[in-house]
């Protein structure tokens, strides 16, 4: 295969000192490409993926995130950590650089041959299971924590975010007649990009006891007026960091969405980044948006977690 890091053998060298053998202090771990990993040494982590450096933080070893990626930004203090950049744009030689000790990316991080030079550098990358499901989330907590060395620590925290959807299941028990919503994750020259099947958005729409009007499309793709009229959303959601100042007079005169029934009601709900990637979060993030679909029910909010903390604290 041609090497198109022409750099990328000086930084292994440079990294040859975080090579180790195997020892008593090592575990061994199977991420989810297939490769069996023997991890030694967590001292200093790159995370790559919003829902991975959460459950980093979580898991009490944020002070050894060395860098993250731009879909990271919770809890707040990792912003001010060194960027390697978009998770399916990483640069082998950039994260090499910041001399990680374990790095640990989210599934579908790229691009491939990108993750094909790191995967032989000395440094173990370990690929974290992706998912948009109660069981995704809770197999991500217990994955990080085993590969981290604290398998026992993401036990208790997995049996509390449990908790939390089994709460959730409770609430979206009281729904009754479900409402229909679209996810739009862009607007370029008067056309939606649009959720389907199999989305992130997909995913917590199920969590939030809302139906996806999408169906029968899997991914995101363009949506014509025809297919959105027929599919008649009750909801529009977009997402905070993409709205661009996309209110409901703007996005409601679109042809995708005039006459639906969410343009004649208004009903325009934005959300923030994180409702999409399926962190320890999850369970709080779709009863936001379930209390926000369904205001009349009133549903109670989730109890508060340590690692929900930092957001209450920034809202103050």
């Amino acid at each position: 295969m041609k090497n198109r890091y022409p750099r990328i053998i000086f930084f292994a060298a440079l990294m040859a000192a975080a090579t180790f053998s195997a020892s008593a202090g090592a575990w061994t771990i199977t991420d989810a490409s297939g490769r069996k990993i023997e991890i030694a040494d967590v001292s200093q982590i790159v995370t790559v993926g919003g829902a991975v450096t959460e459950i980093v933080y979580a898991l009490g070893f944020g002070d050894r995130v060395v860098a993250a990626d731009i879909t990271s930004s919770y809890p707040g203090e990792v912003k001010g950590k060194p960027s390697v950049g978009y998770m399916r744009a990483l640069s082998p030689e950039g994260v090499l650089a910041l001399a990680p000790r374990i790095v640990l990316a989210i599934e579908g991080s790229g691009p491939p041959d990108a993750i094909e030079v790191l995967s032989r550098a000395s440094v173990p990358l370990v690929i974290v299971p992706e998912g948009h499901d109660e069981g995704s989330v809770l197999k991500k907590i217990r994955f990080i924590a085993q590969a981290l060395g604290v398998p026992g620590k993401g036990e208790a925290i997995a049996k509390q975010v449990a908790e939390d959807f089994a709460a959730l299941s409770i609430m979206r028990a009281k729904i009754g007649a479900r409402r229909s919503a679209v996810f739009v994750l862009a607007v370029g020259n008067g056309t939606p990009t649009v959720a389907g099947d199999r989305t992130s958005a997909d995913g917590v729409f199920e969590l939030a006891g809302v139906d996806n009007a999408i169906k029968g499309m899997n991914g995101f793709k363009p949506a014509t007026p025809e297919a959105t009229l027929a599919a008649a959303p009750q909801a529009v959601i977009t997402m905070v960091e993409r709205n661009h100042g996309l209110g409901p007079d703007v996005i409601f005169a679109l042809p995708a969405f005039a006459g639906t029934p969410a343009a004649r009601e208004k009903r325009l709900v934005s959300i923030p980044s994180y409702f999409l990637t399926f962190g320890p979060r999850t369970a709080h993030a779709a009863q936001k948006l379930a209390a926000s679909i369904y205001p009349e029910l009133s549903l109670p909010q989730l109890p508060p977690r340590p690692w929900t903390e930092a957001e209450t604290a920034a809202k103050r």
